[in-house]
């Protein structure tokens, strides 16, 4: 009897006021059994946003992974490099003393440059090139020596 006279006594708004109630308690109730009602995709929207934004970071992950495996294949090879480098620097250092000394103690070393003196400098000149082809003047360069002249011709040696 108490709510059939409150009911009664309820004005236009207050309707308003309980049926607010009644919709946010029936959503509510809804709601943690599972239903979810969004008619504009937000959700959906949402998720797949969301999920271009992972496929993007897998894509700069895969990037960045790449870039650092080719800079690390980068320093090997430049170290590859700077040790043969200096293997041929020290094998034509050795071969340049072995030469200098047998010239210096060479019979002949005063005397002008004869056919046997003039051999050695030609078989240093070839272990030279032996070393490294790519120098000017030698057998295997690719381009003309300096001045311009043409290379050696294959099979020759620079001396």
């Amino acid at each position: 009897m108490r709510v059939v006279s409150i009911l009664k006594a309820l004005t236009p708004l207050g309707w308003l006021a309980v049926a607010g109630v009644v919709a946010g308690l029936a959503a509510a109730l809804l709601g943690g059994l599972g239903f979810r009602w969004d008619p504009l995709g937000l959700q959906q929207r949402r998720l797949a946003a969301a999920e271009a934004r992972a496929a993007s970071g897998e894509r700069d992950a895969r990037a960045q992974a790449a870039a650092r495996r080719l800079e690390s294949e980068g320093a090997d090879a430049q170290l590859r490099r700077l040790d043969d480098f200096q293997q041929q620097q020290t094998a034509a250092a050795r071969a340049t003393a072995t030469a200098v000394a047998q010239a210096r103690n060479a019979d002949d070393a005063e005397i002008p440059l004869e056919s046997r003196r003039a051999d050695r400098l030609r078989a240093h000149d070839r272990e030279l090139c032996g070393l490294a082809t790519d120098l000017d003047g030698c057998a295997g360069a690719a381009q003309p020596a300096r001045g311009g002249d043409a290379a050696v011709r294959p099979g020759g040696f620079a001396g």
